[in-house]
């Protein structure tokens, strides 16, 4: 009991302070009966919407109804393996998500089109009814954040987003010793995310192509800016290299990293802190690609605490917490280092656990294996049964809307930082640059075509 009523400690003092600075409450919704079994519809059934609608379809608490993508083969293909794991022939197709949300049996969605569709599907879901997991970031401006946050609030809605590392063991225990005081006072946090790796794989030519059969080229590019269909827009790992549709690899992938930091060391979040970015450059004469390829910024919080985020060919990948009497670093490939004896120390009661709220009975803690001896490890838990668990208990998920839109501003001013060259000043209170106009006027991203939040 001890341990839940830190917990419960825990998530008050967080509410407070996010009421502190202005996030809107989340009030409750009528939870769903225990054998209820909850329908989603799929919203992107690219390679990693496939992958999400491939996870839900393996749960026994909901089922798939409905799919909708701009490239109706990639959307039959999804159609076609979902009636087949189902053995029938009731899953329906839309090319537009607005019919989609539309159909009231529809309890959830899954949101895995381009980042710049992240908002407008998100909000227009919530105001819906419908709760989502929605990929990550929240969009490809700062704003697209604060609409969605709004959005999900004021209609009730449960948000798990696409920030999986939170449900494997290891960025789990790698957070808890930071945020218990195993490592001391946390004097630095390295981040560092794959950027350079990833190249264009379109050669060109670059020249207006012919938009294939099938291909709703308009609908998907929503609100970026009209340009003539060439495959060197859409090709994967492309599109993130491009402005219009994607951030770039300092918040597309940033945020996964940038989000296990705060985890573990919620200041980040919170406190008031300058930036600069320098050593940054840009993807220059490789087709469409127009976003940041290199980059190095150092945030210097008011506490005196700093974070150093890069790409991982200037640091090592991953997120490392250091501390005044040990460190911790955590990586894909459940990978998990530290200071000698730290990764014997379990769990004691009155600490702070990570698991969702909905978990606690969850005994995640085991012994492990190794080469050098046994440790301490803790098991994964499953983030799209997360979205069902959450939904039941009306519980906020383990990647919940307030963390994804840290993770995702951490890694927007990152690139706001980069772009201007100059050193920001950024006050969570307020969401706002201090005293900088032309920063704060890249808070928002412009939208074509008929478009808006």
């Amino acid at each position: 009991m001890k341990t839940e009523l830190n917990r419960r400690q825990f998530i008050k003092r967080t509410t407070v302070a996010a009421a502190a600075l202005g996030f809107p409450a989340l009030i409750p919704a009528t939870a769903f009966g225990a054998n209820d079994r909850i329908t989603i519809g799929c919203i992107g059934v690219g390679d990693r919407g496939a992958l999400n609608m491939r996870n839900f379809l393996g749960l026994d608490g909901c089922r798939v109804v409905a799919v909708c993508d701009v490239q109706r083969d990639r959307m039959q293909k999804a159609k076609n393996h979902v009636d087949q794991k189902y053995g029938d022939k009731g899953c329906a197709m839309f090319g537009d998500y607005r019919e989609l949300i539309a159909r009231k049996e529809i309890d959830a969605v899954m949101i895995a089109a381009q980042d710049h569709w992240h908002s407008l599907i998100a909000t227009a879901a919530a105001s819906a009814g419908k709760d989502m997991f929605c990929e990550k970031p929240t969009g490809v401006c700062i704003n697209d954040g604060l609409v969605t946050r709004a959005a999900l609030r004021k209609n009730k809605r449960v948000y798990q987003s696409g920030m999986w590392q939170r449900s494997l063991g290891n960025f789990r225990q790698g957070a808890e010793l930071a945020l218990n005081g195993h490592l001391g006072k946390i004097t630095e946090v390295q981040v560092a995310v794959e950027g350079p790796n990833f190249q264009p794989k379109f050669k060109g030519p670059y020249d207006p192509e012919p938009v294939p059969e099938g291909f709703d080229w308009m609908m998907w590019q929503g609100a970026a800016r009209l340009n003539p269909f060439n495959q060197g827009r859409v090709a994967y790992p492309d599109w993130y290299l491009v402005n219009d549709y994607c951030e770039g690899w300092t918040t597309n992938w940033g945020v996964h990293h940038l989000d296990i930091a705060n985890w573990g060391c919620p200041i980040l979040g919170t406190e008031l802190f300058e930036v600069e970015c320098q050593k940054s450059s840009y993807y220059i004469n490789k087709g469409f690609a127009d976003n940041i390829e290199r980059w190095k910024a150092t945030f210097t919080y008011a506490s005196g605490l700093r974070m150093i985020f890069s790409d991982d060919h200037q640091q090592k990948g991953g997120t490392k917490f250091i501390g005044e009497k040990g460190w911790a670093y955590v990586n894909r490939g459940d990978t998990i280092e530290a200071s000698e004896g730290l990764l014997q120390l379990r769990p004691k009661p009155g600490e702070i656990r990570l698991l969702p709220a909905d978990s606690m009975s969850f005994d995640d803690v085991t012994t492990l294996k190794t080469k050098e001896g046994d440790r301490v490890g803790y098991k994964r838990i499953d983030h799209w049964q997360g979205l069902l668990d959450a939904m039941r208990s009306r519980e906020e998920p383990i990647a919940n809307i307030d963390a994804t839109h840290v993770a995702s501003t951490l890694g927007m001013i990152t690139g706001i930082a980069a772009r201007l060259q100059q050193k920001l000043k950024w006050d969570w209170r307020t969401e706002r640059f201090v005293d900088n106009d032309s920063a704060n006027s890249m808070l928002v991203r412009p939208m074509h075509n008929g478009w808006k939040l």
